[in-house]
C-alpha cells in the first residue's frame, strides 16, 4: 500500500515537468486497482480478516498526498476571463507548477527554498496584490530593477523595444462573457505576435492599431497616444500601487513596493520614450496578452515574488461558447 501511494505521488509530481504526463497518476491508480485484486483475492482464501485500521490508513495517507500535492507542486486552475487571450481564454482549466521557483510553506506566502525567481514571458498565477483572496494570471514582462514603459502600443524594457509584429487586422474576433450577465459576445481586434527572450506568443490589441503603426511609420510620429499608455502623462508622477485605506496603509497584502518612476525627456512627443518605471526590488511586472482587456501592472503595480504561486503549465481542458475544445489541450507557450 504505501509503496502504490509512493509511486501515485511520484506520479503528481512528474506532471510538472509536462500536462502531457497526467496520464501517468491515472496509470498508477490502474495498475494499483489491477495489483490489488489479486491480493484481496488471495487474503479472502487464506481467511485473513480486512483490517479497518489498514482500509482508514490507506484513504488518510490517500488524501494527504493529494492535499500535500496541491500546496505544494500542482494546482488546477480555471480562466474566467480573456485577458490572457489569445493564449489562455475563458474555459481553459490548467495546471501551473508551484515546485518550480522553490518550496513553499502551505497554505502560506512564504518559501522555504528558491530554486530561482520568474523569468521574461513566462506566465504566472499569484495573489492578486490589491486583493489577497483572488488569483491572477498574467506574463511576465520585467524583472526587479527593469525599467518599462509604453508608448503608441510599444512596450519598451530598459529602454528597447519589445519584438512585435502584426500578423492579422480584419477578421480577428474572440468570444468574450460578461462575468455578471454571463452573456457572450463577440469582440473585434487585431493579433500581433511579439518575443521576449526565448519565448514567442500572440498578443490581441484594439482594431485601430495597425492604421496607428502605419502612420506612426510612415509619418514618424502621432499627434496623441494611447490611452493605455504607461506611465499615464496627464497623472501625477505616482508609481502605480494598490489603493490606500483610511489608516494610510495600502489594501491587500502590504507586500507590495510601490517602484519609482523616472521622467527621462520634457516635452516629448506623443510616442518617445520620456518616463519609465523602474521595477522594485523582489518583483515582477505583468501584463496580459489581451492588451485592451487587461487589469495588470500598469493600474496596480507590481507584483511581490512572494506572492507568486507558479508557473503555468499547460491546458488540460477546455470548454468554450461552443463546447468542448479539443485542439486547445496541452502547452500554450
Amino acid at each position: 500500500m504505501l509503496a502504490w501511494i509512493a509511486a501515485c505521488a511520484a506520479a503528481w509530481v512528474a506532471c510538472t515537468l509536462s500536462v502531457w504526463l497526467l496520464v501517468l497518476p491515472f496509470a498508477v491508480w490502474i495498475a494499483a486497482v489491477i495489483r490489488a485484486y489479486p491480493t484481496v483475492r488471495a487474503a479472502d482464501r487464506a481467511g485473513a480478516r480486512t483490517s479497518v485500521i489498514g482500509v482508514v490508513t490507506a484513504l488518510v495517507l490517500n488524501v494527504a498526498v493529494a492535499i500535500t500535492v496541491r500546496a505544494a507542486a500542482l494546482e488546477a486552475f480555471r480562466i474566467p476571463s480573456t485577458a490572457m487571450a489569445p493564449s489562455l481564454t475563458i474555459g481553459d482549466h490548467l495546471f501551473i507548477n508551484k515546485f518550480i521557483y522553490g518550496i513553499r510553506i502551505p497554505f502560506t506566502p512564504t518559501r522555504l527554498l528558491e530554486w530561482r525567481k520568474p523569468h521574461r514571458g513566462e506566465v504566472i498565477v499569484f495573489i492578486q496584490p490589491c486583493e489577497p483572496d483572488r488569483d491572477y494570471i498574467k506574463r511576465v514582462i520585467a524583472t526587479a530593477g527593469q525599467t518599462v514603459e509604453i508608448r503608441c502600443n510599444v512596450v519598451y524594457v530598459d529602454g528597447k523595444p519589445v519584438e512585435s509584429r502584426w500578423i492579422r487586422g480584419e477578421g480577428c474576433t474572440y468570444d468574450d462573457q460578461d462575468e455578471t450577465t454571463l452573456r457572450w459576445s463577440v469582440r473585434e481586434c487585431s493579433e500581433y505576435v511579439e518575443r521576449v527572450g526565448d519565448r514567442e506568443y500572440h498578443t490581441y490589441h484594439d482594431t485601430g492599431r495597425p492604421e496607428r503603426d502605419q502612420r506612426l511609420a510612415r509619418e514618424g510620429t502621432l499627434p496623441t497616444g494611447d490611452s493605455r499608455d504607461f506611465p499615464m502623462l496627464d497623472r501625477p508622477h505616482v508609481p502605480p500601487s494598490c489603493p490606500v485605506q483610511a489608516d494610510g496603509r495600502p489594501s491587500g497584502t502590504h507586500d507590495q513596493e510601490p517602484g519609482e518612476i523616472v521622467v527621462t525627456k520634457q516635452n516629448a512627443g506623443a510616442c518617445e520614450l520620456q518616463m519609465h518605471y523602474v521595477v522594485p526590488k523582489d518583483h515582477v511586472f505583468v501584463l496580459g496578452d489581451n492588451r485592451p482587456n487587461s487589469n495588470d501592472s500598469r493600474y496596480w503595480g507590481s507584483v511581490p515574488v512572494a506572492q507568486i504561486k507558479g508557473k503555468a503549465l499547460g491546458i488540460w481542458f477546455s470548454d468554450g461558447r461552443a463546447g468542448m475544445r479539443w485542439d486547445r489541450l496541452g502547452s500554450f507557450e
